[in-house]
């Protein structure tokens, strides 16, 4: 098939290899020219995954209309804050409706409190046509082929199995959920859980306070899950415990690196200055308040992350404002 991958960051680069890899006919978006030539001529992205020597099957354009014409399937993989202006873009250049659309963009949208597939539906109708894309994936092991799971989820079965096909292999295994709700919020809140655990790391803590930081976010996580009417066994699954797990506890981690960092005094326009990537959990952080009020969900590690991104906390005092909070009923 030809498929069209939207954003040539490390996930859509590391996407565009599985398809490829697949014996699919791959055309990348790059927004930027020098991008685009250096795939095209090295067969490298030149500012991420470097060391990925990428299919020649993969040909790269910063013309978003050449990378869409005659495409069989699209594949979306752009930061969260460029998602609706990335659907006006599809919906301009007119798209077939019969096209699948995939969004491998985990995030929640400010304004509106929409997540990735409701702002899709919002610019371009077609729900059934949609699906989304998340999991314990982290592009630098993806693209060498090295095995892990994902979950394609979709309100359509059809389109659900055909993301699961398309991208699908024996290393890249794909499990299908029409719970999209659920698993775009997964995707969200895990970065914010992730920042979290970088904190504690850089404040000195250890294993043990991440351990609490991840089970009691994904409390968090599934409380407002069930809140917004999705399914909490989602919150179980790859989607939430195991791209959790990933998130917080891997090398790869941006956001988690970013917890680090923030813990040594850095801000997020200088992390996202020095390493040329977006760390989506400081987004994430401050979009998921909407859903918290919205739902009237208590979010404390959230709410704690927020105010140390955006409001300059001190790291210190706020470990102590959640160390300090009194227990409650494991589940409640």
């Amino acid at each position: 098939m030809n498929v069209a991958v939207i954003g040539a960051g490390s996930w859509g680069t590391a996407l565009a290899q599985v398809a490829a890899c697949n014996d699919h006919a791959v055309r990348l978006w790059a927004r930027r020219d020098d991008v685009a030539c250096g795939i095209n001529e090295q067969h490298r992205n030149p500012d991420y995954l470097k060391d990925a020597q990428l299919s020649e099957s993969i040909v790269a354009s910063s013309s978003l209309p050449n990378v869409v014409e005659g495409a069989d399937a699209i594949v979306v993989v752009v930061p969260s804050k460029f998602l609706r202006s990335t659907a006006n873009l599809l919906q301009a250049v007119d798209v077939p409706p019969s096209v699948p659309v995939v969004i491998c963009t985990k995030g929640v949208e400010g304004e509106t409190g929409m997540v990735p597939m409701q702002i899709f539906e919002d610019v371009i109708g077609e729900p059934g046509r949609l699906a989304a894309l998340s999991g314990p994936n982290h592009a630098e092991e993806i693209v060498h082929g090295i095995p892990a799971a994902t979950v394609v989820a979709s309100e359509s079965a059809d389109t659900a199995r055909f993301f699961q096909d398309l991208l699908g292999s024996r290393t890249f295994r794909i499990y299908t959920s029409d719970d999209v709700l659920g698993v775009e919020l997964c995707a969200a809140f895990k970065n914010v859980i992730a920042i979290a655990v970088g904190v504690s790391y850089g404040l000195g803590y250890g294993d043990n306070t991440a351990a609490m930081l991840m089970t009691r976010g994904q409390a968090e996580m599934s409380r407002l899950v069930a809140a917004a009417g999705g399914n909490q066994l989602t919150c179980m699954g790859l989607a939430g415990t195991g791209d959790l797990i990933a998130t917080c506890m891997s090398r790869h981690s941006r956001n988690r690196s970013f917890g680090e960092a923030l813990a040594g005094g850095m801000t997020v326009e200088q992390y996202e200055e020095a390493h040329h990537m977006v760390a989506e959990g400081a987004q994430a952080c401050r979009t998921l308040a909407t859903l918290s009020n919205r739902f009237d969900v208590e979010l404390p590690i959230a709410n704690v992350v927020r105010s140390l991104v955006w409001e300059g906390a001190d790291p210190s005092s706020v470990a102590q404002t959640l160390l300090s909070r009194s227990p409650k009923p494991e589940f409640y």
